[in-house]
């Protein structure tokens, strides 16, 4: 049975690989395991070795305290975010991941344009 930590970085190392565009058998090609391996670390049913966490890190393009990130606000707890609250979810969907893949292809100027308008058009919502 696999227990929080397990879990939890099997969903940042899934958030990461989708983030970048990456099926699961590139990035198992990537660190020389099998793209099942891959699958079991993201569900948290294998539990991801020292030694192959810094290789996943590497093909990830993240330092290792990536997976590890906002870990320890949710041990204590349930993990709320993975019931389906705040960010995690929104992470997760696939309309998400393309907006953010679209957004770093474009140039600095038009990224900040691009957030500004966001911006403008969330406190328009807000006062409407």
């Amino acid at each position: 049975m696999a227990n929080d930590i397990d879990l939890y970085l099997g969903k940042r190392l899934r958030r990461r690989r989708r983030l970048l565009g990456l099926t699961q058998q590139q990035l198992a090609g990537a660190v020389g395991v099998r793209f099942q391996q891959i699958q079991k670390y993201e569900c948290g049913a294998n539990r991801i070795s020292a030694a192959r966490l810094w290789q996943l890190s590497e093909a990830l393009e993240v330092p290792i305290g990536y997976f590890y990130d906002g870990l320890t606000d949710r041990l204590p707890q349930e993990m709320p975010h993975e019931r389906g609250e705040a960010s995690g979810e929104m992470l997760a969907r696939k309309e998400t991941l393309d907006l953010i893949r679209a957004y770093y292809q474009l140039g600095e100027r038009p990224r900040r344009r691009l957030l500004d308008l966001a911006k403008s058009l969330n406190t328009e919502l807000e006062v409407g």
